[in-house]
């Protein structure tokens, strides 16, 4: 049967609709949010000034930034649940562009929620899983779930070892080309290249080896996440410069940017002078700091190049004893001595070396050669200038990175963010907030390239922290580095509750991010 309609009728059914339109009765619509996040003010991530807005999120987005107020007028407005920021702030999430962990281990990562914290990096300094196809592995993650945004980096030093090539410091092109396609397959899946070149087996790589594998990040549109060759204040523009090199093919990232023993803030300029002046010539370089004093890693970084595998000690051992212990002894009085070491593994936790030459009757480098060993401790060394290392934060194309985890024994894992705001923001008023929220949310994201996080606009994930600044404390220290951060009222993480009241939730709303 076919119905049609008079061409009488449908002018009238047009007249009805024009008078409908034309009506002074508004039309109300209805609306339904997921959560509303309310009477809060908003810091959206990008350096804008602060101001006051509601907060909408459906299926863990951000659907509209506005008055609550308003919207009701218009519309008929269904609220699953209403969180009350009032006298707080709302900003984005905060993104660790340099983190540590293993989240088959310790899945919640409470450390990073605490301090607002809502994406991490891992397979950083050159080392990632094990395994020829990382995408397998960030299954298995995602699988068993997470309480943070993750995302992946591929390790050179992991690729090196995958590859055959090791501590080879001349691969050969079959070997070459199979690294190369390692790479190639995994940064599908992960964020970057990170490298770690003051550590074995990245060592080993030269020149050319980086720019082949530069080549590879660039055509994948990703970033050179680089632990450079060596921080010392004699050896860094020499390794900024072999990474600045890499940024003819792809953006390049130093991570955890400092210098060794370097003393003021000249010397931050003269070397923000050279990042700046690859950026004049079209390269993007970028670098991030954390906000303490002492570094931490393995105590291999003391041994020399030919001494750091337990092959290699052992034949130093046997062949080179005298010239490694000169080394040692030069090495660590130039970082500021045995009190400037101190130990973060059992039996030696919360011990410097000083203590140790103390309670043993030895010298530090009789210990570090016959007790300890290269592969034998992990420690903080402090080894950093407060002048040199602020003026390197305040910088616009510097961000903020913890290097930190969940275990490590010193205080940036548990406080990098707060202590950003704590100490940087409210005591020293030397970074304002919007500045410091900044660099730690879109800049980091830009830097990733993570595109749906880092800022509060329309479409976003809803990865939010709620906190007053003035209430945020860095409560973790050298002795005790595993307290959590205080002050951070809420997290949101994917439009979830994952922090609130001073612990995580028992769920886990992280994802497995990938580009």
């Amino acid at each position: 049967m076919t119905f049609s309609i008079k061409p009488g009728i449908l002018c009238l059914l047009f007249l009805n609709v024009l008078l409908l339109s034309c009506s002074d009765e508004p039309v109300r619509v209805s609306l339904r949010f997921d959560t509303v996040v309310e009477n809060g003010t908003v810091i959206d991530g990008t350096g804008a000034a602060a101001y006051s807005a509601d907060v909408f999120i459906t299926d863990g987005k951000l659907v509209r930034i506005g008055q609550l107020e308003m919207l009701s007028e218009q519309a008929d407005v269904a609220i699953g649940r209403r969180i009350d920021a009032s006298g707080r702030l709302v900003a984005p999430g905060f993104i660790d562009v340099h983190s540590h962990g293993d989240p088959l281990q310790t899945p919640q990562f409470e450390n990073f929620l605490a301090q607002g914290v809502t994406t991490i990096t891992l397979g950083q300094d050159g080392a990632s899983p094990d395994t020829e196809d990382l995408s397998d592995w960030m299954e298995q993650v995602s699988d068993r779930g997470i309480g943070v945004n993750l995302a992946m980096f591929v390790g050179h030093g992991t690729l090196r070892e995958l590859s055959g090539i090791g501590r080879n410091p001349e691969p050969g092109p079959d070997a070459m080309q199979r690294m190369l396609e390692l790479l190639d397959r995994n940064l599908k899946v992960a964020f970057g290249l990170s490298t770690g070149l003051e550590y074995t087996p990245g060592l080993y790589a030269d020149s050319s080896e980086l720019l082949a594998l530069a080549e590879t990040v660039g055509r994948n549109n990703r970033v050179i996440m680089s632990h450079m060759r060596n921080e010392d204040d004699d050896q860094i523009e020499a390794s900024m410069a072999e990474l600045i090199a890499q940024g003819e093919y792809a953006p390049v990232h130093i991570a955890h940017m400092k210098s060794v023993y370097g003393k003021g803030a000249a010397r931050a300029e003269e070397l923000l002078d050279l990042m700046a002046q690859a950026r004049s010539r079209g390269f993007q370089v970028t670098a991030d700091v954390y906000p303490y004093n002492a570094s931490y890693t393995g105590i291999g970084i003391l041994f020399p190049a030919w001494a750091k595998t337990r092959e290699q000690f052992d034949q130093a051992l046997d062949l080179r004893r005298e010239e490694l212990a000169e080394h040692l002894r030069n090495r660590v009085n130039l970082r500021n001595g045995p009190q400037a070491t101190l130990l973060g593994t059992e039996p030696y936790t919360g011990k410097t070396l000083a203590d140790l030459e103390a309670e043993l009757n030895q010298s530090f480098e009789q210990i570090l050669i016959d007790v300890i060993g290269p592969e034998g401790a992990s420690g903080a060394y402090f080894v950093m200038d407060d002048a040199l290392q602020s003026r390197l934060l305040s910088d616009p194309f510097v961000g903020v990175s913890s290097d930190g985890s969940p275990t490590g024994f010193h205080p940036r894992g548990h406080g990098t963010f707060a202590k950003i705001i704590e100490e940087y923001v409210v005591n020293r008023e030397s970074l304002e907030l919007t500045e410091a929220i900044r660099k730690m949310t879109s800049f980091a994201a830009d830097v990733l390239g993570i595109a749906d996080r880092g800022r509060i606009v329309s479409g976003m994930a809803a990865d939010l922290v709620i906190f007053d600044p003035a209430r945020v404390t860095a409560t973790a220290t050298y002795p005790q580095p595993h307290q959590l951060a205080a002050g951070f009222d809420l997290v949101m993480v994917n439009g979830e509750v994952a922090f609130a009241d001073g612990a995580a939730a028992s769920e886990l709303f992280g994802r497995v991010l990938r580009p």
